[in-house]
């Protein structure tokens, strides 16, 4: 079998490469307001579904 140059795709199996990136027009969120926005929703949910 013939051997193929670039073998990085194969040995890659199917993970990604992630660099961080600052860049200043995305948004940033910090992880503290994420928690808080999810605790929320979730005693939104649990009232309405109290409720209803």
């Amino acid at each position: 079998m013939a051997k193929k140059s670039g073998g990085r795709l194969i040995s890659s199996a199917g993970l990604v490469n992630y660099y961080e990136s600052e860049d200043r027009r995305a948004v940033h969120v910090s992880p503290v307001a994420v928690i808080i926005a999810v605790v929320a929703i979730g005693v939104t949910v649990f009232i309405l579904n109290l409720v209803y």
